[in-house]
């Protein structure tokens, strides 16, 4: 008899895409932990570019909340894309992902997580692509909200990791022609980001 095929939450470069959400200069003063997750999602985006992912990005508001924070290299992406809905997912980016139909996994970041990081993910799944929410790179403006923003997008589906977990799994071992440049983004653990921090 026939095993049923369990979605195993596998990663590798060419069928993956990373989202950047809402990054921006507004809340970088509401945000927990914002600066922590800045410096998480550097080494994301560096990994990116250095195994050519394609990221996507956007804004949300950006006349009123103000453009993606200038510490994060954007100058790769794909696009950053202005929205007003709690979705990533808007006809420009939807578009760009039917550009890529090789794209079956998706690494989500940004904030904050009971919302827009929650609605992305949600719309996402629904379409069938695998998500993954890298914990450390995540945050919401209470820490209540982001623990259970977490707790919620784990039992609709997404898979909650780490970065270091997504840079190593993307890797799938030491003999990638790119692992050491890898390496060298992790040698330093990286920040908590509060995920140990008491509530």
């Amino acid at each position: 008899m026939a095993r049923a095929t369990a979605r195993l939450g596998r990663l590798a470069a060419n069928s993956t895409s990373f989202f950047l959400c809402d990054m921006q200069e507004k809340f970088t003063k509401t945000i927990r932990y914002f600066d922590d997750i800045v410096a998480v999602q550097q080494r994301l985006i560096a990994a990116a570019n250095t195994l050519n992912i394609p990221l996507i990005a956007t804004e949300q508001y950006p006349q009123g909340l103000g453009k993606t924070v200038s510490s994060l290299d954007t100058s790769k992406a794909k696009g950053i894309f202005p929205k007003t809905d709690f979705s990533m997912l808007v006809p420009e980016t939807e578009a760009l992902l039917k550009e890529m139909p090789h794209v079956k996994s998706i690494v989500l970041f940004g904030i904050e997580t009971h919302v827009c990081i929650h609605h992305t993910a949600i719309d996402l799944i629904d379409k069938d692509y695998e998500v993954h929410i890298v914990a450390d790179a995540v945050s919401s403006r209470s820490m209540v909200d982001r623990m259970y923003g977490i707790e919620r997008l784990r039992q609709s589906g997404a898979y909650i990791t780490t970065s270091e977990c997504v840079l190593l799994a993307l890797m799938g071992g030491s003999k990638h022609p790119q692992f050491r440049d890898i390496q060298k983004l992790i040698a330093t653990s990286a920040p908590e980001t509060g995920l140990l921090s008491k509530l």
